[in-house]
């Protein structure tokens, strides 16, 4: 790699870490402000005006707190669970392409980390690691209700990413490529995927709710069962590194839907805005196109959560394997038949 490009890159970790961090902390103000906005209170408004240094309050808590670790608990095990939840959330980010290539002093810098020829892989890869995270903390902690929570977490997620596995292969099969810079790129303008796989991007959306433990698939946390789920033993900046982990996961959730599904940096006329803007401004009105993406999609997160009750666990499990699965499988058959008839057809 050209020095250069190295120094981009390095840059460019940093940058998307920072934000990732920053994105999930503001996550939790802006949980708290929509839940007060649908049960008609007012939220955080103490600290800052209208409240917005309360995450910085609530990091400050976490750190100052006492670090408790329980008697029983596996000790290294027990500080190995939360950090392995939160070093898999952020390295998700690492395929993603936050926007076009934008040009600096004659040099030609893509915006992402690295473009792998199996980024779908490589995410995939990613989120099933994430549960070790929690598996590890949960058995860890020698606590009951975190044990059944870890079990929960692990049994949800291995359901669910079939669902989700199989839902994109269908879109793999239009676009013939697992690399999501080459996906991103084939949404060119108003070319986006969610309108040639919509079934494929609610089954999508639903499993990506599982896989983050998102309400109504919080049943690995569930309070009014589990007092905490699998970080009731947790305190401090352990606890921190799970909740966290929650909102990048939901932050990188929401980059990959914006990738695959709507169009990921892509926007209508954008031709046209490089044409009569140039490349660079073009390039970074895709970023704040894909950003304001991401941004709806969290906030359809936190909207479902403070609207639709939590499932009961063998509803979750029966819709994960009796209903989910089907229509995956469906959605595979009915995209290889209308590919086979748009081709013989001539489009």
């Amino acid at each position: 790699m050209e020095t250069p490009q190295l120094i981009f890159s390095i840059v460019l970790i940093v940058v998307i870490f920072a934000i990732s961090l920053v994105v999930a902390m503001y996550s939790t103000y802006a949980e708290r402000k929509v839940a007060a906005f649908f049960q008609d209170r007012i939220g955080p408004n103490r600290a800052g005006p209208w409240g917005i240094l309360q995450p910085l309050a609530d990091g400050g808590k976490m750190f100052l707190k006492e670090e408790i670790i329980p008697t029983n608990a596996t000790g290294f095990l027990f500080i190995v669970g939360p950090s392995l939840a939160i070093l898999t959330a952020c390295i998700g980010s690492a395929v993603i392409p936050w926007g076009s290539a934008i040009t600096i002093g004659g040099n030609t810098f893509n915006l992402q980390v690295t473009d792998i020829n199996v980024g779908v892989l490589y995410i995939f890869g990613v989120v099933s690691l994430g549960v070790y995270g929690i598996m590890i903390g949960g058995w860890a902690s020698n606590n009951k209700y975190s044990l059944l929570g870890a079990i929960r977490a692990a049994s949800q997620n291995i359901s669910y990413e079939i669902s989700m596995g199989l839902s994109i292969i269908a879109l793999l099969m239009l676009t013939g490529t697992l690399s999501l810079k080459e996906i991103a790129e084939q949404q060119h303008g108003f070319a986006w995927n969610v309108w040639r796989q919509p079934l494929g991007f609610l089954l999508f959306l639903v499993c990506a709710f599982a896989e983050t433990n998102r309400s109504p698939f919080d049943l690995p946390e569930c309070e009014t069962e589990l007092v905490g789920g699998y970080h009731t033993e947790y305190s401090s900046m352990k606890l921190g590194f799970y909740l966290f982990a929650e909102y990048i996961n939901m932050f990188i959730s929401s980059a990959v839907m914006a990738t695959l599904y709507w169009g990921g940096y892509n926007y209508p006329f954008m031709d046209n805005v490089a044409a009569s803007l140039g490349a660079n401004p073009a390039a970074i009105i895709g970023v704040v196109v894909l950003f304001g993406k991401i941004f709806f999609s969290i906030f359809f997160f936190m909207w479902v959560r403070w609207t639709i009750p939590r499932f009961r666990y063998d509803q979750l499990m029966d819709l994960g394997w009796k209903i989910l699965i089907p229509l995956a499988i469906a959605n595979i058959v009915l995209t290889g038949v209308g590919s086979t008839l748009l081709t013989h057809f001539g489009y």
